[in-house]
């Protein structure tokens, strides 16, 4: 079989590519159906917990998906006749944002007071050409008094207003909504900026968020697949030395990746920040396995050999190995499928597909195309080997004191692992040069963090809210809420029916406290509900039949860790003083901090599972169950040394720290592989264990040096990416590729000299 397609491919090769070019135009046209996504939602499957409790909510209530727009003077208050002019022109105006259902800032609020025997309701500007002095005073003493605006629409020193604007997105792909509605809000801004240019704005809120995602998807693919090309034909044109081989690498990458994509777009996929990787990370794996061929190609040119002899001696040499490595690859990518964030799951598939679609280009159109193009070598001496030579000696001489120095790294650094914990916080995806991120970072500074949680108390009994009972649970939560540290703001019911009952009674202090009967709690309620204004009322904070009731906190931006604790102290509050009614929880925010451990812990299972395919590939190619097993052991180190590292670097794991596990683990089996495959093979020809380490050295060493420069420079091209998920896999994965070359040039060969003392006869029963 081996030598079928051999021969088919080095005398068949026009034939051989005219298949290969067939293939990869097929595939390309499924390109077309792929689509950007920018969507959060892409990071949850459809039966998250949280994601249907967040659905839940917003069903049962409203949707509260929202983009904020924070309006501040560069100089003193907002409480002056031009700020509130341009506050309340502005809310006018943004109801015609594009799918808007709710307009809401201090010029728009609500609110009541006593005059006589009636009740007035009405927003603190009627008319925004008519404000003085005397109105700027009561909106400011209002703004700063009342619970549901100070420190949510307003911040406590009146420096800044916050325009919230609610939308109703459809389910599904946002992207083509979430544009209309940011260009819309854009647009209105730049309107205003221009007519007053003494004010600031900033953008804000989940739309704006979803916005950042598409945005650093966009900018990615733009910019970092282009440049990995300028980086690969750069790096093996100073490290291969050869012009035609540099060229046939780079259409090699460019057919694996086209046909990956096609794929991609034939199954489904959608190009989210996750899966936008995937060009780069499959031109960095279609690399490794041309750079062997191509290596081995020109060391056997060396040797005197002619064109088609180094060609088929360098498949037959390669062929194997190249096979293995990717297959532990894909492996290594496919148990990212056991991931709970859906993109990374396809992002694990669609790499996967692409490391054997370039397995199957490497043995196939590169050999062919080899064949055609002149490719000449001077036939000297293996001068260029010198350097990995004298580290193979160097290293024979010194693994006595190799091995025990390594043993101490290792455990120094699994010790260091422990340093991380996992912790998710969506803000710090996106590095400082992001707008979002510099809009979020401001609003925290002046005004709130953007860590939200909603909090709905059910009673399960119709008009249930109005029971003074529920009514003094309710607004006990909501000062416990408020007294949180952590806590910045809490919309609650309970502080509207506190001022209707103060209202009610002719303004008195003493009665702002809660009606003291269901019935008259019910009448205050109606008769405010009925004063309000359409598309301004309460049913984003009450449900139809008055059975329960939303509570919106507004928090320090938090990460995981945090929001699950302050979830769990919030569910053990009611338990424990309020048994009776029914609590949920739910917020963008509490997705992700609960995604990152799930996360972590289901990509764990997997990884094992990985380990345990991987091993058997290696025990079976190897032929030795001996060596599958040695091989486990520098297929481990280096991602508990990367990991060690980062615990003393870092020591934060997010969303996309996760999946570099299992990641890494299929592609630091690439150096494994072929060192061993050419330390067995020397064995095999009856060499000590030394001399077959020094064959190996000699072998494969120049070959081990450029990927891990290729692959490092490729996942480093990750770390320039402005998402943080993106560039922090960058730097681990290319930390990690680093420590398994110096534990394969290193460790291995200093543990094979200590453990694989036999001769060749007594290792031979236990292969297989």
């Amino acid at each position: 079989m081996r030598r079928f397609w051999l021969n088919t491919v080095l005398h068949r090769p026009w034939l051989t590519i005219f298949f290969s070019i067939l293939f990869v135009l097929l595939c390309a046209t499924g390109a077309q159906k792929l689509a950007f996504n920018g969507d959060y939602k892409v990071y949850f499957e459809e039966d998250n917990p949280q994601r249907i409790a967040f659905e839940e909510m917003q069903a049962i209530f409203s949707k509260n998906e929202n983009a904020n727009i924070l309006i501040s003077p560069k100089q003193g208050s907002i409480f002056n006749p031009k700020t509130l002019k341009l506050i309340a022109d502005f809310t006018e105006e943004a109801w015609q944002t594009p799918l808007s259902s709710r307009v809401d800032s201090v010029t728009n609020f609500q609110h009541t007071w006593a005059e006589d025997d009636d009740m007035i309701v009405e927003q603190l500007i009627l008319d925004a050409n008519a404000i003085d002095e005397p109105l700027v005073q009561r909106v400011q003493e209002v703004a700063l008094s009342e619970p549901n605006l100070v420190n949510r629409l307003v911040d406590e020193q009146g420096r800044v207003a916050l325009v919230s604007i609610t939308v109703n997105l459809p389910d599904g792909d946002k992207s083509k909504e979430t544009a209309q509605i940011v260009d819309s809000i854009r647009q209105l801004t730049d309107k205003y900026q221009s007519l007053y240019p003494d004010h600031e704005f900033h953008h804000t809120g989940i739309v704006f968020m979803n916005a950042a995602f598409e945005s650093a998807a966009k900018d990615d693919a733009a910019t970092l697949v282009p440049l990995m090309f300028v980086v690969i034909l750069v790096v093996l044109g100073v490290l291969l030395r050869s012009l035609i081989g540099t060229l046939v690498t780079l259409l090699v990458v460019v057919f694996s990746i086209i046909s990956t994509m096609g794929i991609g777009g034939w199954i489904g996929f959608d190009l989210t920040t996750a899966t936008v990787n995937v060009p780069t990370l499959v031109m960095t794996l279609a690399v490794a396995d041309c750079v062997h061929v191509i290596a081995s190609l020109l060391y056997e040119l060396r040797r005197g050999k002619s064109k088609i002899e180094a060609i088929e001696t360098s498949m037959l040499l390669n062929a194997k190995p190249i096979f293995i490595t990717s297959a532990t690859t894909a492996i290594g990518f496919l148990t990212l499928n056991f991931s709970n964030v859906p993109a990374l799951a396809d992002l694990g598939t669609m790499t996967a597909i692409g490391v054997m679609i370039a397995f199957v280009l490497s043995i196939s159109f590169l050999p062919a195309i080899l064949r055609l193009l002149p490719m000449k070598a001077t036939v000297k001496q293996e001068q260029s080997t010198d350097q990995f030579v004298k580290l193979g000696e160097w290293v024979i001489r010194q693994h006595k004191r190799i091995l025990p120095f390594t043993i101490i790294v290792v455990v120094a650094a699994v010790g260091s692992s422990f340093l991380n914990t996992i912790n998710d916080t969506p803000v710090e995806y996106f590095d400082e040069t992001a707008e979002f991120k510099q809009a979020a970072d401001y609003q925290e500074q002046v005004l709130s963090g953007m860590t939200t949680i909603d909090f709905a108390l059910f009673t399960e009994q119709e008009s249930g809210i109005n029971d003074p009972t529920n009514l003094k649970h309710i607004h006990e939560f909501s000062q416990w809420l408020k007294a949180r540290p952590e806590v910045d703001s809490v919309s609650t019911i309970s502080d509207v029916f506190l001022r209707l009952n103060k209202n009610m009674h002719a303004d008195q202090p003493e009665y702002y406290r809660l009606p003291e009967n269901q019935q008259l709690a019910a009448q205050f309620l109606l008769l405010y509900e009925m004063s309000l204004p359409f598309n301004l009322d309460l049913n984003n904070q009450l449900n139809i039949d008055k059975s329960g009731t939303r509570i919106f906190v507004t928090m320090q931006t938090l990460g995981s860790k945090e929001i699950t604790a302050f979830e769990k102290d919030a569910y053990q509050w009611v338990a424990d003083n309020a048994p009776q009614l029914r609590l949920t929880a739910g917020s963008q925010n509490l997705m992700f901090a609960h995604i990152g451990e799930a996360n972590m812990n289901s990509l764990l299972r997997g990884t094992v599972l990985a380990l345990v395919l991987i091993s058997g590939i290696l025990i079976f190619a190897l032929r030795s169950w001996k060596m599958g097993c040695i091989s486990l052991i520098p297929n481990l180190l280096p991602a508990a040394i990367g990991f060690g590292i980062w615990g003393i670097y870092s020591g934060e794991i997010n969303m996309g720290l996760s999946v570099v596990l299992s990641m890494a683990l299929g592609i630091i089996v690439d150096d494994t592989v072929h060192f061993l495959s050419k330390y067995q093979y020397a064995r095999q020809q009856h060499k000590s264990a030394e001399n077959a380490v020094r064959y190996a050295f000699r072998s494969v060493g120049k070959a081990l040096w450029v990927t891990t420069v290729v692959l490092t420079l490729g996942f480093a091209v990750l770390t320039l990416s402005s998402f943080a998920l993106n560039s922090d896999m960058g730097l681990l994965t290319g930390i990690i590729i680093v420590v398994a070359l110096a534990v394969d040039f290193l460790f291995l060969p200093a543990f094979l000299l200590v453990f694989d003392k036999q001769k060749l006869s007594e290792e031979s029963s236990h292969e297989i």
